[in-house]
Protein backbone atom coordinates (compact mmCIF):
# COMPACT_ATOMS: atom_id res chain seq x y z
CA UNK A 1 0.00 0.00 0.00
CA UNK A 2 0.99 3.61 -0.43
CA UNK A 3 -0.36 6.93 0.67
CA UNK A 4 -0.19 10.44 -0.77
CA UNK A 5 1.07 11.93 2.49
CA UNK A 6 1.18 10.88 6.14
CA UNK A 7 -1.58 12.23 8.33
CA UNK A 8 -2.58 12.22 11.96
CA UNK A 9 -5.82 10.57 13.09
CA UNK A 10 -7.40 10.05 16.48
CA UNK A 11 -9.25 6.77 17.03
CA UNK A 12 -11.91 6.56 19.74
CA UNK A 13 -12.92 2.97 20.37
CA UNK A 14 -10.38 0.15 20.09
CA UNK A 15 -12.61 -2.87 19.73
CA UNK A 16 -12.61 -5.52 16.99
CA UNK A 17 -12.24 -3.00 14.18
CA UNK A 18 -10.89 0.21 15.70
CA UNK A 19 -7.56 -1.31 16.74
CA UNK A 20 -7.04 -3.01 13.39
CA UNK A 21 -7.72 0.23 11.52
CA UNK A 22 -5.01 1.85 13.65
CA UNK A 23 -2.59 -0.95 12.74
CA UNK A 24 -3.27 -0.44 9.02
CA UNK A 25 -2.76 3.31 9.30
CA UNK A 26 0.47 3.07 11.27
CA UNK A 27 2.08 0.54 8.96
CA UNK A 28 1.33 2.93 6.10
CA UNK A 29 3.15 5.81 7.75
CA UNK A 30 0.34 7.65 9.50
CA UNK A 31 0.36 8.75 13.15
CA UNK A 32 -2.47 7.84 15.52
CA UNK A 33 -3.66 9.06 18.90
CA UNK A 34 -5.96 6.51 20.54
CA UNK A 35 -8.51 6.38 23.34
CA UNK A 36 -10.73 3.68 24.79
CA UNK A 37 -12.56 3.36 28.09
CA UNK A 38 -10.39 0.29 28.68
CA UNK A 39 -6.99 1.76 29.54
CA UNK A 40 -5.26 -1.61 29.07
CA UNK A 41 -6.35 -1.67 25.43
CA UNK A 42 -4.84 1.78 24.94
CA UNK A 43 -1.53 0.70 26.48
CA UNK A 44 -1.36 -2.37 24.21
CA UNK A 45 -1.41 -0.17 21.13
CA UNK A 46 1.02 2.51 22.28
CA UNK A 47 4.24 2.57 20.30
CA UNK A 48 6.42 4.64 18.01
CA UNK A 49 3.53 5.96 15.89
CA UNK A 50 0.69 5.47 18.39
CA UNK A 51 0.12 7.82 21.30
CA UNK A 52 -2.31 6.85 24.03
CA UNK A 53 -4.81 9.21 25.64
CA UNK A 54 -6.46 8.96 29.04
CA UNK A 55 -9.63 10.86 28.11
CA UNK A 56 -11.30 12.59 25.20
CA UNK A 57 -9.93 15.90 26.43
CA UNK A 58 -6.43 14.44 26.59
CA UNK A 59 -6.90 12.98 23.11
CA UNK A 60 -7.89 16.33 21.61
CA UNK A 61 -4.94 18.08 23.27
CA UNK A 62 -2.50 15.74 21.52
CA UNK A 63 -3.78 16.46 18.01
CA UNK A 64 -2.54 19.02 15.51
CA UNK A 65 -5.15 21.28 13.89
CA UNK A 66 -7.21 20.78 11.85
CA UNK A 67 -7.99 17.63 13.80
CA UNK A 68 -9.49 14.41 12.46
CA UNK A 69 -11.18 12.12 14.99
CA UNK A 70 -12.64 8.72 14.06
CA UNK A 71 -15.37 7.26 16.29
CA UNK A 72 -15.55 3.46 16.17
CA UNK A 73 -18.28 2.99 18.76
CA UNK A 74 -21.63 1.21 19.13
CA UNK A 75 -24.45 3.34 17.72
CA UNK A 76 -26.01 3.58 21.19
CA UNK A 77 -23.09 5.55 22.65
CA UNK A 78 -21.88 7.46 19.61
CA UNK A 79 -24.01 10.53 20.32
CA UNK A 80 -22.76 10.96 23.89
CA UNK A 81 -19.13 10.77 22.73
CA UNK A 82 -19.91 13.21 19.93
CA UNK A 83 -21.54 15.66 22.36
CA UNK A 84 -18.47 15.62 24.58
CA UNK A 85 -16.05 16.04 21.69
CA UNK A 86 -17.89 18.96 20.13
CA UNK A 87 -17.18 21.08 23.20
CA UNK A 88 -13.46 20.41 22.86
CA UNK A 89 -12.93 21.06 19.14
CA UNK A 90 -12.20 24.08 16.97
CA UNK A 91 -13.51 25.25 13.62
CA UNK A 92 -12.48 23.08 10.64
CA UNK A 93 -11.93 19.95 12.78
CA UNK A 94 -13.53 16.75 11.47
CA UNK A 95 -15.40 13.98 13.25
CA UNK A 96 -15.72 10.68 11.35
CA UNK A 97 -18.28 8.12 12.46
CA UNK A 98 -17.10 4.71 11.28
CA UNK A 99 -19.68 2.70 13.21
CA UNK A 100 -23.14 1.58 12.14
CA UNK A 101 -25.12 4.69 12.97
CA UNK A 102 -28.55 5.35 11.46
CA UNK A 103 -28.06 7.48 8.36
CA UNK A 104 -30.79 9.95 9.36
CA UNK A 105 -28.82 10.69 12.54
CA UNK A 106 -25.86 11.58 10.30
CA UNK A 107 -27.89 14.22 8.48
CA UNK A 108 -28.93 15.78 11.79
CA UNK A 109 -25.42 15.63 13.20
CA UNK A 110 -23.84 17.08 10.08
CA UNK A 111 -26.15 20.07 10.18
CA UNK A 112 -25.60 20.61 13.90
CA UNK A 113 -21.80 20.47 13.62
CA UNK A 114 -21.82 22.85 10.66
CA UNK A 115 -23.32 25.57 12.86
CA UNK A 116 -20.14 25.37 14.94
CA UNK A 117 -17.79 25.36 11.97
CA UNK A 118 -17.07 21.64 12.40
CA UNK A 119 -17.22 18.92 9.76
CA UNK A 120 -18.89 15.52 9.95
CA UNK A 121 -18.19 12.44 7.84
CA UNK A 122 -20.11 9.17 8.03
CA UNK A 123 -18.09 6.16 6.95
CA UNK A 124 -19.78 2.78 6.66
CA UNK A 125 -17.01 0.26 7.33
CA UNK A 126 -17.17 -3.39 6.29
CA UNK A 127 -14.53 -6.01 6.91
CA UNK A 128 -15.10 -7.34 10.42
CA UNK A 129 -12.27 -9.02 12.25
CA UNK A 130 -10.51 -9.80 8.95
CA UNK A 131 -10.04 -6.15 8.01
CA UNK A 132 -6.44 -5.91 9.20
CA UNK A 133 -5.39 -8.46 6.60
CA UNK A 134 -7.95 -7.83 3.85
CA UNK A 135 -8.59 -4.11 4.26
CA UNK A 136 -11.93 -2.46 4.89
CA UNK A 137 -14.57 -1.56 2.33
CA UNK A 138 -15.51 2.06 3.03
CA UNK A 139 -18.76 3.79 2.09
CA UNK A 140 -18.38 7.51 2.79
CA UNK A 141 -20.75 10.46 3.18
CA UNK A 142 -19.85 14.10 3.70
CA UNK A 143 -18.70 17.35 2.11
CA UNK A 144 -16.58 16.92 -1.01
CA UNK A 145 -13.59 18.95 0.14
CA UNK A 146 -13.53 17.31 3.58
CA UNK A 147 -13.63 13.78 2.15
CA UNK A 148 -10.86 14.76 -0.26
CA UNK A 149 -8.77 16.04 2.66
CA UNK A 150 -9.09 12.66 4.39
CA UNK A 151 -8.42 10.55 1.30
CA UNK A 152 -4.89 9.45 2.31
CA UNK A 153 -6.45 7.83 5.39
CA UNK A 154 -9.17 6.10 3.38
CA UNK A 155 -6.58 4.77 0.93
CA UNK A 156 -4.61 3.16 3.75
CA UNK A 157 -7.66 1.63 5.43
CA UNK A 158 -9.21 0.26 2.22
CA UNK A 159 -7.99 -2.91 0.45
CA UNK A 160 -6.40 -1.13 -2.52
CA UNK A 161 -4.99 -3.56 -5.07
CA UNK A 162 -6.34 -6.75 -3.52
CA UNK A 163 -6.05 -9.17 -6.43
CA UNK A 164 -9.73 -9.00 -7.40
CA UNK A 165 -10.00 -9.15 -11.18
CA UNK A 166 -11.23 -6.04 -12.96
CA UNK A 167 -14.92 -5.80 -13.84
CA UNK A 168 -14.93 -6.71 -17.57
CA UNK A 169 -17.25 -3.96 -18.80
CA UNK A 170 -16.11 -1.24 -16.43
CA UNK A 171 -14.62 1.65 -18.40
CA UNK A 172 -14.42 4.29 -15.68
CA UNK A 173 -10.84 4.98 -14.66
CA UNK A 174 -11.20 7.98 -12.37
CA UNK A 175 -13.18 6.36 -9.54
CA UNK A 176 -11.99 4.90 -6.24
CA UNK A 177 -14.53 2.08 -5.89
CA UNK A 178 -12.12 -0.48 -7.32
CA UNK A 179 -9.71 0.46 -4.52
CA UNK A 180 -12.34 -0.37 -1.89
CA UNK A 181 -13.59 3.08 -0.88
CA UNK A 182 -16.30 5.32 -2.31
CA UNK A 183 -17.59 8.80 -1.58
CA UNK A 184 -21.29 8.01 -1.92
CA UNK A 185 -22.71 11.52 -1.43
CA UNK A 186 -23.53 14.09 1.26
CA UNK A 187 -24.12 13.47 4.97
CA UNK A 188 -25.76 10.10 5.57
CA UNK A 189 -25.09 8.66 2.11
CA UNK A 190 -22.24 6.47 3.35
CA UNK A 191 -24.23 4.93 6.16
CA UNK A 192 -27.27 4.59 3.88
CA UNK A 193 -25.24 2.42 1.48
CA UNK A 194 -23.71 0.47 4.40
CA UNK A 195 -27.19 -0.02 5.88
CA UNK A 196 -28.44 -1.63 2.68
CA UNK A 197 -25.19 -3.62 2.43
CA UNK A 198 -25.93 -5.14 5.83
CA UNK A 199 -29.54 -5.81 4.86
CA UNK A 200 -28.27 -7.76 1.85
CA UNK A 201 -25.90 -9.57 4.18
CA UNK A 202 -28.89 -10.69 6.28
CA UNK A 203 -30.54 -12.22 3.22
CA UNK A 204 -27.40 -13.93 1.94
CA UNK A 205 -26.62 -15.40 5.35
CA UNK A 206 -30.18 -16.64 5.78
CA UNK A 207 -30.23 -18.33 2.36
CA UNK A 208 -26.94 -20.14 3.00
CA UNK A 209 -28.10 -21.28 6.45
CA UNK A 210 -31.53 -22.42 5.23
CA UNK A 211 -30.05 -24.34 2.31
CA UNK A 212 -27.59 -26.20 4.51
CA UNK A 213 -30.40 -27.02 6.95
CA UNK A 214 -32.43 -28.59 4.13
CA UNK A 215 -29.43 -30.75 3.22
CA UNK A 216 -28.86 -31.62 6.88
CA UNK A 217 -32.42 -33.02 7.11
CA UNK A 218 -32.27 -34.94 3.83
CA UNK A 219 -32.24 -38.18 5.87
CA UNK A 220 -35.66 -37.58 7.46
CA UNK A 221 -37.05 -40.59 5.62
CA UNK A 222 -34.99 -42.86 7.89
CA UNK A 223 -36.65 -41.49 11.02
CA UNK A 224 -39.40 -43.38 12.77
CA UNK A 225 -42.55 -42.10 11.10
CA UNK A 226 -45.37 -40.77 13.22
CA UNK A 227 -48.88 -41.64 12.04
CA UNK A 228 -51.51 -39.42 13.64
CA UNK A 229 -53.97 -36.70 12.70
CA UNK A 230 -51.60 -33.96 13.81
CA UNK A 231 -48.68 -34.89 11.55
CA UNK A 232 -48.49 -34.48 7.78
CA UNK A 233 -47.14 -37.81 6.52
CA UNK A 234 -43.94 -38.00 4.50
CA UNK A 235 -45.28 -39.39 1.24
CA UNK A 236 -42.05 -40.90 -0.08
CA UNK A 237 -39.61 -41.63 2.74
CA UNK A 238 -37.18 -43.32 0.37
CA UNK A 239 -36.69 -40.00 -1.43
CA UNK A 240 -35.19 -38.57 1.78
CA UNK A 241 -32.58 -41.07 2.86
CA UNK A 242 -29.33 -39.18 2.27
CA UNK A 243 -26.55 -38.68 4.83
CA UNK A 244 -24.63 -35.82 3.27
CA UNK A 245 -21.50 -34.32 4.80
CA UNK A 246 -22.36 -30.64 5.28
CA UNK A 247 -18.76 -29.57 5.80
CA UNK A 248 -17.83 -31.09 2.45
CA UNK A 249 -20.82 -29.47 0.75
CA UNK A 250 -19.74 -26.05 2.00
CA UNK A 251 -16.22 -26.82 0.83
CA UNK A 252 -17.24 -27.84 -2.69
CA UNK A 253 -19.39 -24.70 -2.97
CA UNK A 254 -16.23 -22.65 -2.42
CA UNK A 255 -14.70 -23.90 -5.67
CA UNK A 256 -16.22 -22.76 -8.94
CA UNK A 257 -19.77 -22.53 -7.60
CA UNK A 258 -22.11 -19.67 -8.45
CA UNK A 259 -22.74 -19.20 -4.71
CA UNK A 260 -19.05 -19.18 -3.78
CA UNK A 261 -18.37 -16.18 -1.55
CA UNK A 262 -16.58 -15.07 1.59
CA UNK A 263 -19.66 -16.03 3.60
CA UNK A 264 -19.46 -19.57 2.23
CA UNK A 265 -15.72 -19.57 3.00
CA UNK A 266 -16.44 -18.70 6.63
CA UNK A 267 -19.26 -21.26 6.83
CA UNK A 268 -17.01 -24.01 5.46
CA UNK A 269 -14.37 -23.20 8.05
CA UNK A 270 -16.93 -23.20 10.89
CA UNK A 271 -18.31 -26.60 9.83
CA UNK A 272 -14.81 -28.03 9.41
CA UNK A 273 -14.06 -27.11 13.03
CA UNK A 274 -17.43 -28.13 14.44
CA UNK A 275 -19.77 -30.12 12.13
CA UNK A 276 -22.75 -29.80 14.51
CA UNK A 277 -21.92 -26.22 15.61
CA UNK A 278 -22.65 -27.30 19.17
CA UNK A 279 -20.95 -24.23 20.62
CA UNK A 280 -23.66 -21.98 19.15
CA UNK A 281 -27.15 -21.59 20.59
CA UNK A 282 -28.65 -20.22 17.38
CA UNK A 283 -29.66 -16.87 18.86
CA UNK A 284 -29.00 -14.31 16.13
CA UNK A 285 -28.85 -10.63 17.05
CA UNK A 286 -29.59 -7.68 14.78
CA UNK A 287 -27.77 -4.41 15.36
CA UNK A 288 -30.24 -2.23 13.49
CA UNK A 289 -29.17 -2.10 9.86
CA UNK A 290 -31.55 -4.84 8.68
CA UNK A 291 -34.62 -3.20 10.19
CA UNK A 292 -33.53 0.23 8.92
CA UNK A 293 -33.18 -1.24 5.43
CA UNK A 294 -36.71 -2.64 5.61
CA UNK A 295 -37.99 0.72 6.87
CA UNK A 296 -36.32 2.47 3.92
CA UNK A 297 -37.86 -0.05 1.51
CA UNK A 298 -41.31 0.67 2.97
CA UNK A 299 -40.79 4.44 2.73
CA UNK A 300 -39.66 4.08 -0.89
CA UNK A 301 -42.44 1.56 -1.72
CA UNK A 302 -39.74 -0.86 -2.87
CA UNK A 303 -40.38 -4.62 -2.40
CA UNK A 304 -37.72 -6.33 -0.26
CA UNK A 305 -39.21 -9.72 0.70
CA UNK A 306 -35.90 -11.56 1.11
CA UNK A 307 -34.31 -9.00 3.44
CA UNK A 308 -37.59 -8.69 5.38
CA UNK A 309 -37.88 -12.45 5.84
CA UNK A 310 -34.26 -12.64 6.99
CA UNK A 311 -34.96 -9.98 9.60
CA UNK A 312 -38.06 -11.84 10.88
CA UNK A 313 -35.94 -15.01 11.09
CA UNK A 314 -33.52 -13.26 13.43
CA UNK A 315 -36.40 -12.27 15.70
CA UNK A 316 -37.63 -15.88 15.63
CA UNK A 317 -34.17 -17.14 16.62
CA UNK A 318 -34.44 -15.14 19.85
CA UNK A 319 -37.80 -16.61 20.81
CA UNK A 320 -39.72 -13.46 19.90
CA UNK A 321 -42.27 -15.60 18.04
CA UNK A 322 -43.02 -17.89 20.95
CA UNK A 323 -46.27 -16.18 21.93
CA UNK A 324 -47.38 -16.20 18.29
CA UNK A 325 -47.01 -19.97 18.32
CA UNK A 326 -49.00 -20.21 21.56
CA UNK A 327 -51.85 -18.22 20.04
CA UNK A 328 -51.84 -20.47 16.99
CA UNK A 329 -51.94 -23.54 19.20
CA UNK A 330 -54.78 -22.07 21.26
CA UNK A 331 -56.85 -21.36 18.13
CA UNK A 332 -56.33 -24.88 16.77
CA UNK A 333 -57.37 -26.30 20.10
CA UNK A 334 -60.50 -24.12 20.19
CA UNK A 335 -61.86 -24.66 16.70
CA UNK A 336 -60.75 -28.19 16.03
CA UNK A 337 -59.94 -29.78 19.34
CA UNK A 338 -56.34 -30.24 18.25
CA UNK A 339 -54.20 -31.18 21.22
CA UNK A 340 -50.63 -29.93 21.36
CA UNK A 341 -47.95 -32.51 20.68
CA UNK A 342 -44.97 -32.66 23.04
CA UNK A 343 -42.04 -30.52 21.95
Amino acid sequence: MSTDRPMQLAMVGLGRMGANIVHRLVRDGHECVVYDVNAATVHELEGEAVTGASSLQDLVSKLARPRAIWLMLPAAITQSALDELVELLDADDVIIDGGNSFYQDDIIRGRALATRGLHYVDCGTSGGVWGLERGYSLMIGGEDHVVARLEPLFKSIAPGEDGVSATPNRTRTDGTAAQGYLHCGPHGAGHFVKMVHNGIEYGMMAAIAEGLNIIKHANVGRDTLVADAETTPLRNPDFYSYDIDLAEVAEVWRHGSVVSSWLVDLTADALAKSPELTEFSGRVSDSGEGRWTVEAAIAESVPAPVISAALWQRYESRGEGEFTAKVLSAMRSAFGGHAEKPA
